[in-house]
């Protein structure tokens, strides 16, 4: 669908700096202090505010700031039909510093029931007055990339088309569910395309016996077929993330290696990329950008520190993009949530929402 541009062009990705409370309120739930229902109404609290907050800063789309996770992915898989988290050997290797061990593994059939995030959309769009509500979930290529083969139990799935058959009917079952539940602008976020752009990481695909290029038409399959029969009016964007944990990142490199497969065949009404630094390449791959059809939000502002960006330098970054994608297609937003897991970035909750603001801002002087 063709989305109305003037209520997206200053965008936020999804997930914000946990409070204080927020974070005293789950360790007192881990050790038994207080109880799930206590919890949720900690977290209500807090999720009202940070909806105020983006209101105040002038977004017209709001989230819950993911408050009501750890991970970013692990909370959603938790919820389907078939997958079950373990305890991993080692945590996710990031630049300089690693994650929490934590990894899901597939067991079962794997379905969308009656999430628990559903609820939580439900809370979200109940507060959210005339702003829209975004639910952010993980795409479903993430659920395969990084334990492949050997995380999917060879009982229940001795076939891996089954799996990605099944996996894309989950994810659309899951577009259904949220479409029910009133949701109308949905985002996957997706770190998998973004290491299909690194040298490194492909070099690590192939060691594990798995070949880049094919992940890529699988993945690109599997994304369009959850959409097949997805309603014109609900908005599904896709975010390409690079990585990002307590500020740092896991892959490199331009989005062209990717980029005719994802932005020429993919039927995504939004990109969301991360263009904060030279990491991220040139503007060149937007060309694949279906003309008058998609949308593509340039993450432009980085939430990995709190210097505040020059205004006029990211206005003509928007101008150099103009020249492979149009100007009425682009629209501007921070390159990542503010935190990915609820560890968050190293900047501050006053820089946190002097991003914000000036994402606001650089937006109304560009359109």
């Amino acid at each position: 669908m063709q989305r109305d541009s003037a209520q997206y062009r200053a965008e936020v990705v999804g997930s914000f700096l946990r409070p204080a409370v927020i974070k005293q309120a789950r360790e007192q739930f881990q050790a038994g202090e207080i109880d799930a229902a206590a919890l949720r109404q900690i977290e209500d609290k807090a999720i009202r505010e940070v909806v105020e907050h983006q209101r105040a800063s002038g977004l017209k789309v709001v989230t819950d700031g993911e408050f009501r996770r750890a991970w970013w992915h692990f909370d959603f898989f938790d919820g389907l039909d078939g997958v079950e988290r373990y305890e991993a050997e080692q945590g996710i290797q990031f630049n300089g510093v690693q994650t929490k061990a934590r990894g899901v593994k597939v067991t079962g059939k794997l379905g969308f029931g009656n999430h628990p995030m559903l609820e939580d959309f439900r809370f979200l769009k109940s507060i959210s007055g005339d702003a829209i509500p975004k639910m952010t979930i993980p795409s479903p290529s993430v659920l395969h990339f990084r334990g492949g083969r050997k995380v999917i139990d060879a009982n229940v799935y001795p076939d891996l088309k089954d799996y990605f058959n099944d996996l894309a009917l989950t994810y659309r079952d899951a577009i259904k569910g949220f479409y029910d539940a009133g949701c109308r602008y949905l985002q996957l976020d997706d770190t998998v395309w973004a290491y299909l752009c690194s040298e490194d990481q492909k070099r690590q695909i192939r060691e594990r016996g798995d070949d880049p290029e094919e992940l890529a038409n699988i993945y690109a399959q599997v994304l369009n077929k959850a959409l097949e029969g997805k309603p014109d009016d609900m908005t599904v964007g896709l975010h390409v993330c690079r990585g990002n944990f307590r500020s740092t990142w896991i892959s490199e490199g331009g989005y062209e290696p990717v980029a005719e497969i994802l932005f020429g065949t993919v039927n995504i009404d939004a990109f969301f990329l991360e263009y904060d630094n030279e990491r991220s390449g040139g503007f060149e791959p937007l060309r694949f950008i279906k003309p008058g059809k998609q949308q593509v939000v340039l993450g432009l502002v980085t939430t990995k520190t709190g210097e505040l960006e020059d205004p006029e330098t990211v206005k003509k970054r928007i101008a150099e993009a103009a020249q492979f994608v149009s100007l009425d297609q682009i629209c501007l937003s921070p390159q990542c949530g503010f935190a990915s897991t609820e560890e968050g970035n190293s900047l501050t909750e006053a820089q946190q929402w002097a991003k914000l603001r000036l994402v606001v801002d650089i937006a109304k002087q560009v359109w």
